[in-house]
């Protein structure tokens, strides 16, 4: 399993957008391929690659120099609770503390916020409702 930063409009990219859609947006009733992606030409996208096939992947979008929020992560159903998204996330970590953010936000779903304080983020806030779903906004700092 390696960790890549994943290039906008790449193969790769169009794996993560499938396994984003597959794992996020369908289960919802809703459809990523036909959403406007262009955006996301402004963003870092990463990915866990397994036999040159994308099982895990996150968006990082730039709030201010130092703050960055992450964005859609999700692993393949086949990979989960084997460290893979703990792996990406630390990784993507370790990069954008290199690029010089110092501050991460995240919008968690409720079901996933143990995951994250496992890994240092801390909820900020109440609760609220996106995408139909339940979330909690977390921080961490990586200074």
């Amino acid at each position: 399993m390696q960790f890549e930063l994943i290039s906008y409009q790449s193969d790769w990219y169009t794996e993560a957008c499938q396994l984003r859609n597959e794992t996020l947006r369908k289960p919802l009733g809703l459809d990523l391929m036909i959403e406007d992606l262009a955006a996301e030409s402004e963003y870092l996208h990463y990915g866990m690659i397994v036999s040159n096939r994308v099982i895990a992947c996150a968006l990082a979008i730039p709030v201010s120099e130092i703050k960055m929020k992450i964005r859609q992560m999700t692993v393949a159903p086949e990979y989960q609770c084997q460290g893979t998204g703990r792996a990406l996330l630390q990784n993507m970590e370790v990069d954008l503390k290199q690029r010089g953010v110092a501050h991460l936000e995240l919008d968690a779903r409720v079901t996933a916020v143990g995951f994250y304080e496992k890994l240092g983020y801390a909820a900020v806030g109440e609760e609220f409702v996106s995408v139909s779903i339940p979330h909690l906004r977390m921080v961490k700092s990586l200074i």
